[in-house]
């Protein structure tokens, strides 16, 4: 029984491999060539799953991850067959998160036929300048083509470095022109970085003018995620002490040897075996673990910053903090959806009911009168920037 991939809430994942074909400048993994999943184990990995699912959940999504999962296609064929071999009580669909290096004929073959139940995701940084510098020079290796064809609705995955933060604008662009509709994420790399830098903050205030008025300019373009948020939440949703994401109860990560972690994150690729250790004393149930009471209790846009719970943990040891070196950065995205949003509304108003519409501008207003001010000096500095590279166009 194969689900509608827009229903699915259960997200259990395999890791095939620790081992990568590429070496990208901001992977915070450790990979490791002599290890992989055996069949028996994913076999174990699969019953549990199909036991153990989450009550309420309208179906399940088994994803395979590494490393990169399509060194292990042949573990990917037996595991496929395996699920499809039993009837099965819950709807399920597959995916892959992919670096799209290593697609055969043979593998082209099998996902076409698959389409239909398997989602291979792409991850791609942009034009092959940046994707290049971020991911080893693998740009020309990419079948662009294969994914459009037969995932054209997938979303990209993008990864933020600190080169590619100065062809931010370009490289979004640019995958909006190869076909793909949909950029899922526009994620900043985790690890040790201050992306509070003022010379990033300056960086990225030129780069987000530009998205503005390129998705004003195409308004039937779906946003990426960094813009995609309801502003109105801000305003009208009442606010939830609760966990963000599924870590620990709707994520699970089954690593090579079949032992169960909490998310894709908590992996002994990324933590130590320590670490892990206390990081499996947390109850995973109990949202309390989970939030950060200053930002519940007096950040303004709380309820649409992002965040994950294990990079926390990772840069500050807990889960009951965020890494505060991402407020600037985020207070700024917010002043510039809240742009968006009103350059949107002057052009459609219709585009909201009422009471959303209502709510979406007092955000505006709270937002601007906020933090508008912490970044005047910025936005003076960024227009310089902008004269500099308009210079070096020209010449």
């Amino acid at each position: 029984m194969k689900s509608d991939r827009h229903e699915i809430r259960f997200s259990p994942s395999l890791c095939l491999t620790h081992n990568c074909n590429l070496d990208c400048v901001y992977c915070y993994q450790n990979h490791d060539s002599n290890t992989r999943m055996s069949f028996d184990t994913a076999k174990n990995c699969i019953d549990w799953i199909f036991t153990y699912i989450p009550p309420g959940m309208s179906g399940v999504e088994i994803g395979f991850i590494g490393g990169e999962p399509l060194l292990e296609f042949k573990l990917i064929k037996e595991i496929v067959a395996y699920v499809c071999s039993e009837e099965r009580k819950s709807k399920y669909i597959f995916s892959a998160t992919t670096n799209g290096t290593l697609l055969t004929d043979e593998m082209k073959a099998y996902f076409t036929t698959h389409k239909g139940c398997f989602v291979l995701c792409l991850s791609l940084d942009g034009a092959k300048e940046t994707h290049d510098y971020n991911r080893n020079n693998s740009f020309d290796k990419i079948d662009f083509d294969f994914f459009l064809k037969n995932w054209p609705v997938q979303r990209i995955k993008m990864t933020l470095s600190e080169f590619s933060l100065t062809h931010l604008a370009e490289n979004i662009k640019y995958v909006h022109s190869l076909g793909f509709r949909e950029i899922g994420g526009v994620n900043f790399s985790e690890g040790d970085f201050d992306w509070s830098r003022d010379e990033y903050i300056e960086l990225l205030i030129v780069q987000l003018k530009e998205l503005v008025m390129f998705y004003v300019e195409n308004e039937l373009l779906p946003l990426n995620q960094m813009f995609d948020k309801h502003l109105d939440y801000c305003e009208a949703k009442k606010r939830e002490r609760r966990k963000w994401c599924g870590i620990g109860n709707g994520a699970n990560f089954f690593d090579i040897d079949g032992r169960m972690y909490p998310c894709p994150f908590v992996t002994p690729m990324t933590f130590s075996q320590h670490e892990i250790d206390d990081i499996l004393k947390i109850d995973f149930v109990d949202d309390m673990n989970f939030v950060d009471e200053d930002c519940f209790k007096n950040c303004y846009i709380y309820p649409i910053c992002p965040t994950c719970a294990a990079a926390n943990y990772m840069n500050l040891k807990t889960f009951k903090q965020r890494d505060k070196r991402r407020c600037r950065i985020q207070k700024l995205i917010a002043l510039f959806i809240a742009d968006l949003q009103a350059r949107r509304i002057m052009k459609n108003p219709k585009i909201y009911d009422d009471d959303t519409l209502h709510h979406t501008i007092e955000a505006i207003k709270r937002i601007r009168s906020l933090y508008l001010d912490d970044f005047n000096k910025y936005f003076v500095n960024s227009m310089k920037i902008s004269v500099m590279n308009g210079k070096k166009h020209r010449c």
